[in-house]
């Protein structure tokens, strides 16, 4: 690898061949990530709830990359329904699958519920993608020998706490708490997915990103966020850069957790980072994965 405390989508391997799922990519680091991952010859399937604005983001990135092979395909992550009739449609297009890249997310908005009636940042970070991926892993096992499962959390997994009494804000309701505990639920699910896969002896692995303080607009709903955005976050592209490694990047290994190599993590370059001690909990892993297929009904084959 080149210049280590530099990488860049420059240093993205020879994509020809892979076929790539990003989730919520007409927008953000999802649209970077996307636009990356063509640049260097995978198929990019950007999963959108809205097609219209999907379809435009893929007009975006044919009109700088002509040769870019990018589709767009519905997906709301917020409801049960949309995600099998996805998971239903996927193979239909496409033989293989060796990239999925959980990206998608709301943050710290108004309390609200998923179609299925869970909280909304919960239904959506976490269980949408625990079922999207229960649904889509079977296909990756069977036609990528190097696959990788790629779930994007952020530094404020830091502040949350898995209460399995108040997953779905039965209790009480902050729009910060229950975004910490969604994203902290993200890292739970993407190391204990890896050992899972270890433990089937599959070469699948299963990774963990944060985009540190980038500048997207997740932080529409939240004021102070878009006072300081101008002064103290990184680009959207510096931001997708964990992601990019994570999924392409020939040293990661199953279950490492990558992120900005600066100051707190708030930006930089891409590196190795360690995630808090609660994440790292299998114990609480394993509670939550159970009850995560119980409220999805999410059967994994490993």
């Amino acid at each position: 690898m080149s210049n280590n405390n530099h990488w860049t989508t420059e240093n993205i391997p020879d994509q020809t061949g892979r076929v790539a799922i990003v989730t919520g990519a007409n927008s953000g680091l999802g649209f970077e990530t996307s636009k990356a991952l063509a640049a260097k010859g995978a198929a990019v399937i950007m999963a959108c709830r809205n097609v219209e604005k999907g379809n435009a983001a893929a007009e975006k990135i044919r009109g700088e990359n002509p040769s870019g092979n990018v589709q767009v395909m519905q997906l709301d992550l917020a409801d049960l329904d949309s995600i099998q009739r996805f998971a239903g449609a996927f193979p239909d297009t496409f033989d293989r699958l060796d990239l999925l890249t959980n990206n998608a997310g709301v943050m710290a908005i108004p309390q609200a519920q998923t179609a299925n009636g869970f909280e909304m940042q919960f239904g959506t970070n976490h269980l949408g993608h625990f079922a999207l991926t229960s649904l889509l892993i079977g296909q990756l096992l069977e036609t990528s020998p190097n696959g990788r499962v790629v779930t994007v959390s952020s530094n404020t997994h830091r502040i949350g706490n898995i209460d399995l009494a108040n997953l779905n804000a039965e209790k009480s309701y902050s729009r910060w708490h229950a975004y910490g505990l969604s994203k902290l639920a993200n890292l739970l699910f993407a190391y204990e997915l890896q050992r899972k896969l270890q433990a089937a002896g599959s070469s699948v692995i299963s990774v963990a990103a944060h985009p540190g303080y980038s500048s997207t607009n997740l932080q529409g709903n939240s004021g102070i966020f878009s006072m300081l955005n101008p002064i103290l976050a990184q680009s959207q592209e510096m931001g997708a850069l964990p992601s990019l490694y994570a999924a392409t990047e020939p040293e990661v290994n199953g279950g490492d957790y990558i992120g900005p190599s600066g100051f707190m993590e708030q930006r930089g370059y891409p590196r190795k980072v360690k995630s808090s001690d609660r994440s790292y909990d299998e114990a609480t892993a394993a509670r939550l994965w159970q009850v995560s297929e119980k409220l999805t009904g999410a059967n994994f084959p490993v």
